[in-house]
């Protein structure tokens, strides 16, 4: 995949160990994947502390106070500071940031302790998505693989979740402890880009449950595709929404759940 020019963060620690293989103990260094309570202070007050990879905090809290319905776009954000050492982010947004939002937190099935402002039920009478983009049904599996394999971090320590945005030859990838997390990086970087979201697809390594499908309809993000498998509630916004969604993209196989017209499948 040829990304967008963004360099790909890691976040590892390495420890000594013990292994055992065949009745055999070695000692050896074994790098971990980070994790760190991340903190999010916007407008003064505390909004949220995501459980998260120590990297890219920018992308993913600008992906994150979009996606969970804080702000519309990212020129919302006048300040950010990042106190790494702290594990704090204050944004100021150019909006007053209505303080009851702060009791309508929807905590989600993410790792660690996801967290969005909306229902993500409401979306399912909102909003159709339009048809446009296509996909070559051949060209998934290829792009799926190499997406997986992408990660180095994964390879060193199999802890984190991946999520990418593709368009064309061109991808976007994000790591992180959480699916929730690495899609709102690559949703940040995006949003920081002005990337037109109706014309990406978006790739994540995790199940697909009702929130992250709410997170891709709310960029109107037309395609959506993971190795793994849905939730009943996703496949139900997503056919509402008109959202293509793919799940069990393995080898040559792959699962169409809502919006097969965008998978072109190449005639027998």
């Amino acid at each position: 995949m040829t990304s967008y020019g963004v360099e790909r963060f890691v976040g590892m620690e390495n420890f000594i160990i013990k292994t055992i293989r065949q009745g055999v103990s070695e000692e050896k260094s074994d790098p971990v994947t980070e994790e760190v309570p991340l903190t999010i202070d916007l407008n003064g007050s505390e909004l949220a502390t995501l459980l998260c990879s120590p990297t890219d905090w920018k992308n993913l809290v600008l992906g994150f106070l979009y996606t969970a319905g804080v702000m519309e776009d990212a020129a919302a954000i006048k300040t950010l500071t990042i106190d790494q050492e702290r594990w704090k982010v204050y944004a100021d947004t150019a909006a007053d940031f209505p303080p009851e939002m702060l009791f309508k937190r929807l905590y989600t099935s993410g790792c660690g302790k996801g967290i969005i402002f909306h229902n993500p039920m409401d979306l399912m009478y909102r909003l159709r998505l339009p048809d446009g983009l296509t996909m070559a049904a051949e060209a998934l599996p290829g792009l799926m693989k190499e997406f997986l394999t992408s990660s180095e971090e994964y390879r060193q320590t199999g802890g984190v979740h991946t999520a990418a945005l593709v368009c064309g030859d061109q991808t976007i990838v994000r790591d992180d402890i959480g699916r929730h997390n690495a899609l709102d990086k690559v949703i940040g970087e995006g949003l920081q880009r002005k990337i037109d979201f109706s014309k990406q697809a978006a790739l994540t390594s995790g199940r697909i449950s009702s929130e992250v499908v709410a997170k891709i309809i709310r960029c109107r993000i037309p395609i959506l595709a993971s190795a793994g498998a849905p939730t009943n509630q996703a496949v139900k916004i997503a056919r509402d929404a008109n959202l293509t969604l793919l799940g069990f993209v393995r080898g040559q196989r792959m699962n169409i759940y809502s919006g097969e017209q965008r998978i072109i499948a190449s005639p027998r």
